[in-house]
């Protein structure tokens, strides 16, 4: 039983060492050029969205009246940021954003409109980007109270 034991192990090892012969030989330098790039790539890091603000507080308002706020978006890191979609957290907040790249250092503007239409109390809502950037989303949000509208 011993003798089998050692036999297999025997044939199994040089099974394996015999395969890595020619292995850096059989690496094609195009995919190392490619794979040179990527890393590049890499290292650059992802983009860095800082937002002048985060949280747009409208204060007291009467039911009915539209809101219209902005968001400030820097890139602060090395690559063009991409803003993919925007997600309101409900219909009454309608987002804007810039569809092309901002490049590295720049500023681009995210505006909003809140309808309070039906929204009376207190309101805390959510603007969701899909980005580029390490974390993936980045959330905003539009708080503030409305008043019922007067009969």
């Amino acid at each position: 039983m011993k003798k089998i034991t050692v036999i297999i192990i025997t044939v199994l090892s040089l099974g394996i060492v015999s395969c890595k012969d020619n292995a850096a030989s059989k690496i094609k330098s195009t995919n190392l050029e490619i794979a040179k790039e990527r890393d590049a790539k890499i290292n650059l890091g992802s983009p860095i969205a800082k937002f002048d603000k985060t949280e747009f507080e409208f204060g007291t308002i009467k039911e009915g009246e539209v809101i219209d706020g902005v968001f400030s978006i820097t890139n602060v890191g090395k690559v063009d940021l991409l803003i993919l979609d925007a997600k309101p957290s409900c219909g009454c907040t309608v987002p804007s954003w810039p569809k092309e790249p901002i490049q590295p250092g720049a500023t681009a503007e995210l505006k909003f409109k809140f309808n309070s239409r039906g929204k009376v109390g207190n309101n805390n809502k959510s603007i969701t980007l899909k980005t580029n950037t390490e974390k993936g989303t980045e959330v905003l949000r539009v708080k503030g109270i409305v008043l019922a509208e007067s009969k």
